[in-house]
Order: structure tokens, then sequence, then C-alpha cells
């Protein structure tokens, strides 16, 4: 069963491990649930390790990408190696049978290709796909990767984060033009998630790829804390319209709730 890591501000959060490789396991469970970038001041005052202690682990991951210091020198964010070993536990880990059935039946009762999606990074990664049979399709695998600002998944992962940190995560993206409905600028792109946030679903209306309707809601977990996890449809717009895409909700919504069971099993 996996620990959780809850940060509290009046107790130092204990670094534990009987060899150094696992202590540095540890304060890598402490970084993976920071919200924002980080500096060795802010881990010195939330953990129970001296300050020297941590500069030294922090320039091992760091040596090991698992860590990336900012251009000031001073904050830390996660580092490639880190996020593609996320992404292979995302791809590879024991839930898959579970979730690709759920995938499976939402694809048997809707008669379009459906997914599994998370955020990494400014992009979105295809943790699980299962095509439709229909001859005109779209076809993308998991380890997929779209632009998180015209892909309904994308829109959605974003409404669900801190405002603070979407806007760090933007603030070094170009939000570049894929199709005459791509939103191309931050403010719009805004009022857009702040729309998904109310609905709580969002539409990529021809967005990305030309001719391709898709419809996405977040996949909650089951503790209340934030998830990175959508599931989402896709047809080609002479089958799917937004009126065809809020039909679907309900379905979507009952694949929704049977993974976030599948994961709570595992938390």
């Amino acid at each position: 069963m996996s620990r959780t890591v809850i940060l509290k501000d009046d107790e130092p959060i204990k670094v534990e491990g009987d060899t150094p490789a696992l202590r540095l396991f540890s304060l890598l469970e402490i970084i993976a649930g920071q919200e924002k970038q980080f500096s060795l001041q802010d881990l010195v005052e939330k953990t129970d390790l001296p300050k020297p202690t941590l500069h030294r682990m922090l320039q091992q991951l760091e040596q090991a990408q698992m860590l990336v210091k900012d251009t000031n020198g001073r904050h830390y964010y996660i580092g490639a190696r880190l996020r593609r070993f996320a992404e292979d536990l995302l791809l590879n880990d024991t839930k898959y049978g579970a979730r690709n059935a759920v995938l499976r039946s939402l694809v048997n009762e809707l008669g379009e290709s459906c997914n599994l999606t998370a955020l990494s990074g400014h992009e979105v990664l295809y943790i699980d796909r299962v095509q439709t049979d229909a001859p005109l399709r779209f076809y993308l695998r998991p380890g997929s990767r779209v632009p998180v600002h015209c892909s309904a998944s994308g829109k959605v992962l974003l409404a669900n984060m801190p405002a603070s940190q979407r806007r760090r995560l933007l603030s070094n993206v170009k939000l570049e033009p894929y199709t005459q409905n791509t939103i191309c600028t931050f403010e719009e792109l805004e009022s857009e998630i702040e729309r998904v946030k109310e609905q709580g679903y969002a539409f990529d209306n021809e967005e990305f790829l030309p001719g391709l309707f898709c419809v996405a809601i977040l996949v909650p977990r089951a503790n209340g804390k934030r998830s990175n996890l959508a599931v989402a449809t896709q047809a080609p717009i002479m089958r799917m319209t937004p009126d065809k895409a809020l039909s679907v909700l309900p379905a979507l919504r009952r694949a929704a709730e049977s993974l976030t069971n599948i994961e709570a099993q595992f938390e």
C-alpha cells in the first residue's frame, strides 16, 4: 500500500529510509507533492533534515536529472528523467487491465474511440486508448501526446489546477494554432477554463485536428485530492456534435466513477 505524504506547516516531515537511496526516494515523495517550484530553504522548513544534508541530496538528484534548477539558480522543478519515470508507471502499472476494461465497455456503449489521459508537463499524455471499429476514425496510441491548450482533456486537467500553478505551467508555452478554431491567447484560454470549471466537462471542437470532436471529464480521486486523470471520447464531426456530446456525458461519468474506484484500490 502506498504512503501518502501530507505536508503540514506545524511539524517537520520525516525523511525516512535505512539507506541513502531510500532517503533520496523519501525526499522525492515529498518533492512530488509540491504544487509549485521549491527552494532549498522551502525543504529545510518542511523536513527534519539539516540544510547541508538537503543541499547534498538535491545535488545528487539534480546530477541524476531527476530535478532541474530554474534559471534563477534557487528554485527546483521536476526533471525530464523523473517525468519519464512517472509516465512509464502510468502507462505500465498493474491497473492497466482494469482501466482498459472500463474503456472497452465505454466504447461498446458509445460506439466511438475513448481514452484515458494525464497531464505531463505542458502536454496531455495518452495513458490508454480503445479504438472504435467504425471505418472512419482517428488513430492515436497509448504514449501519444497532444498540446494541452487545444484538447478537451487538457482543458479539464488545467481547470483542476490551482490558478497559480496553471499560470506557471503556461508561462513558457506557445499557444500554437493547429486549426482555425484553436484558442491562441491566454485570456481566451482562461475564459474557456472558467467555463469548464462551471460545466464539469470540456469540448475540443476541431481545435487540434480538423474534423475531430472530443468531449472529456475529470476522473476524481476518491480521497478528494487533486486528480491528474481525464476520460474522453472522440469522433469525426459527422458523428459527434455539441448536442450529441452532451448526451454521452452520463456514460462518461459512469466510466469516470468506475475508474475512480479502480484508482482507490491502489491508494
